[in-house]
């Protein structure tokens, strides 16, 4: 250990504590090497999506302009995408009506979210460009993820594994019924 706590070097800076914790996640360079966005135009999921019926699609409502999809790779139960069925990548590139609606269908997907899960908050946010880490560079959508104080263990960072209670088919299924009950 350097005597001179603001002297640091490669050899002994990975060993010196501090105030923050860090979770290394080397596998996610995959996506930084992938270079440019393979799900583009026709084959891009989330032009495909819409084509499909709602329950092969895992579409939760369709809007006009835009959608609201499960996540195929959810970070929670009930982590849902609203995304416009127009291929656009930015959201600067999106119409005003487009942003309009995604922004409702957002706001509805919380109070669905509340009130079929009873979560306690959210993380809702985009990845702008596959450099953010979007998986999905080309094709725009808002992260909808319902939280609870006690979703998070130690599952995902030991053993690789996120604990999902429930089937993507049937959060589906019950976020499509309360979006259809509360349009009635």
């Amino acid at each position: 250990m350097i005597d001179d706590p603001n002297v640091f070097d490669s050899e002994t800076l990975a060993g010196v504590p501090d105030e923050f914790q860090r979770l290394w996640t080397p596998h996610r360079m995959a996506y930084i090497h992938a270079g440019a966005d393979a799900n583009e135009g026709e084959t891009c999921p989330f032009c495909r999506v819409p084509e499909m019926s709602d329950e092969d699609g895992l579409i939760v409502y369709r809007g006009t302009r835009a959608y609201v999809v499960m996540n195929l790779y959810p970070y929670n139960s009930g982590h849902v995408l609203v995304c416009p069925y127009r291929h656009v990548a930015l959201y600067d590139e999106a119409t005003v009506d487009e942003i309009a609606e995604i922004g409702t269908l957002t706001q509805t997907a919380m109070r669905i979210s509340r009130q079929v899960f009873a979560n306690e908050g959210f993380n809702i946010g985009m990845n702008q460009g596959r450099v953010s880490g979007a998986g999905v560079a080309g094709h725009l959508h808002q992260h909808i993820v319902p939280r609870w104080s006690t979703d998070a263990n130690f599952l995902p960072i030991i053993a690789k594994t996120k604990a999902m209670p429930r089937l993507l088919s049937e959060v589906r299924q019950q976020l499509a019924e309360a979006w259809a009950a509360q349009e009635k």
